[in-house]
């Protein structure tokens, strides 16, 4: 006996110097281990390097809280866990759930609030077993740091999708939003961006959502062409302190002086996001007595600096079979006027299919009157990021367009090797200025033949960035038709576009994550019930019971002897 109670001794004091030794070692070096297959627990290294810069608390208040539907439960889950990871690198980024719904004298102040700050909630019809009831959510989240504030959309909006889509994309975009959220609390703003004015391009109220985003993260500023005339030598010198130009729907003619300015600032290695119509046509024209007008080319004078830099946008227009919905009056029931919906095809619903990070996980995207890109063949990197579905064409102009074309019969014949029309394109490399052995239209002591390698996108319709305004005059959301009361991606799109030109982090291939959400299929479950119930309760008591039958056996016949 003293010999065992000696060699038991003796492993105990060897277990507890393993575990001293474990725990000091653990103190010095740290891991991590992610045993999901798809890896969805595991960090980027951008994410590694946004926690870094963390040095002060930085509080994060996730309002999914309480009496959830199903599938939120999973998205709180999955924003737990994913926050947790953050945390376990990070002790100062603290986070906590709140239910704002938990106090009933309380909760009206708060959602009003909510409501105040841009956190819109979501109303979820809930079908427990053929019984529906409504639910309301906030998948919101806000994140505060040194005494900024910022918002992180948890759920993402896709058109169309069901409540359990819905929660898988956003869980696809968990990571990102978290991280971008940081991003712009830890990181003080460094990159500018010049909204180029002077060619009439679209007014600011009709950008406010698009500038409200991106002035969260850059320095934003007008930057008018109309000094090039007295200066510009100074105008060129004024631009090229701004890192990114976005050209939005230009309606006049560039000056070759203005060309000259804008070619130099990309030569000189500025990023630009063109977002162009090559043919004048407006859906707010078609609401008359005759529901027609007139689609005709635009001259913007820009079509020599296009095809220097490797493109073409065609004066032409896109017709797609995979338009959008349109109400239309139909006629009247006694006093009422009925409105029933199309398609219209000139207002294309694009649905990315490559890979890149700008459009990975992107919903429909909205275009109105668009036009054709050509890729040209000189040298520069060419990456094609939306384009029109098969059942696509062009339709030249001038021509007209009128509302009657909601009722025209099409097959599948009209479309024989007419479709998948770029309308979006990415180009990156060293581009050639256009006025290479040309005279300069004014004296440049710097001027550069061939451009520093840069960025930039082009967007065949200028409408893609427009929000459009509310009875009181107000911005809606950037992406959503009142018409129609569909949400479309335009403003991810666009942000995206803004993120990848002057993004140096890496933070937009985060979006490139993919995960396998398994989710129950709540169908299958309800045809199954009496069978899912057996499977999940009462095969594991009788499992529980039989090897308590088992234990019992065996202990009876040991000691019986």
């Amino acid at each position: 006996m003293r010999a065992s109670s000696k060699k038991n001794i003796e492993s105990l004091l060897i277990v507890i110097a393993i575990l001293i030794a474990l725990n000091f070692a653990g103190s010095y070096v740290f891991h991590r281990f992610d045993l999901t297959k798809d890896k969805r627990y595991t960090l980027s290294e951008t994410s590694l390097k946004i926690i870094d810069q963390v040095r002060n608390p930085l509080s994060i208040k996730i309002y999914m809280q309480g009496d959830l539907p199903p599938e939120f439960r999973r998205l709180q889950l999955e924003t737990k866990q994913l926050l947790e990871e953050f945390q376990a690198y990070n002790r100062s980024i603290v986070f906590e759930f709140v239910d704002p719904l938990e106090n009933e004298k309380e909760s009206q102040d708060l959602i009003k609030e909510l409501y105040r700050k841009g956190l819109t909630p979501v109303n979820i019809t809930v079908d427990d077993k053929g019984k529906q009831s409504q639910a309301m959510v906030f998948p919101w989240a806000i994140a505060v740091y040194n005494g900024k504030e910022v918002n992180i959309p948890l759920l993402k909006n896709m058109m169309g999708a069901s409540t359990t889509q819905k929660v898988i994309g956003s869980v696809q975009h968990l990571e990102y939003s978290i991280a971008d959220a940081i991003y712009k609390l830890s990181t003080e703003k460094q990159k500018k961006v010049a909204i180029i004015k002077g060619n009439g391009e679209l007014r600011e109220i009709y950008m406010a959502k698009f500038l409200m985003q991106i002035r969260e993260s850059y320095h934003i500023g007008p930057f008018t062409l109309d000094s090039v005339a007295k200066e510009p030598n100074g105008t060129l010198k004024a631009l090229k302190d701004y890192d990114l130009a976005i050209i939005a729907k230009p309606t006049e003619a560039f000056s070759d002086e203005e060309k000259q300015v804008v070619d130099q600032f990309i030569m000189s290695g500025g990023k630009t996001l063109w977002l162009i119509d090559q043919v004048t046509a407006e859906m707010d024209s078609l609401y008359n007595n005759s529901g027609a007008t007139l689609a005709f080319p635009k001259d913007l004078n820009l079509n020599d600096m296009f095809f220097k830099y490797g493109f073409r946008i065609t004066p032409d227009l896109v017709k797609d079979e995979q338009g959008s919905p349109i109400k239309l009056a139909t006629g009247e029931q006694g006093s009422a006027t009925q409105y029933q919906d199309f398609n219209w095809k000139f207002a294309p619903q694009i649905y990315p299919t490559t890979p890149h990070p700008i459009v990975k996980n992107l919903g429909g995207i909205k275009f109105d009157f668009a036009n054709p890109i050509d890729t040209l063949k000189n040298g520069i990197k060419k990456t094609v990021l939306l384009q029109s579905s098969q059942y696509s064409k062009k339709v030249g102009t001038p021509s007209e367009i009128n509302l009657n074309i909601v009722a025209e019969e099409t097959s599948p014949n009209h479309y024989i090797n007419t479709g998948n029309l770029p309308m979006a394109v990415l180009l990156e490399g060293n581009f050639k200025s256009v006025y290479e052995n040309r005279v300069l239209p004014f004296v440049e002591s710097e001027f550069l033949k061939e451009g520093k390698s840069t960025k930039m996108i082009v967007i065949s319709d200028g409408d893609i960035i427009k929000n459009q305004l509310d009875k009181d005059g107000m911005p809606v959301e950037l992406g959503y038709d009142q018409r129609s009361g569909n949400l479309y991606d335009n403003k991810d799109f666009v942000i995206n576009c803004v993120n990848y030109l002057l993004d140096d982090t890496g933070l937009i291939n985060i979006r490139s994550k993919d995960l396998d959400l398994p989710l129950f299929d709540k169908q299958k479950v309800y045809e199954n019930y009496t069978q899912t119930q057996i499977l999940t309760i009462g095969l594991p008591i009788a499992i529980l019971g039989l090897f308590g039958l088992l234990f019992t056996f065996l202990r009876k016949r040991k000691y019986a002897r």
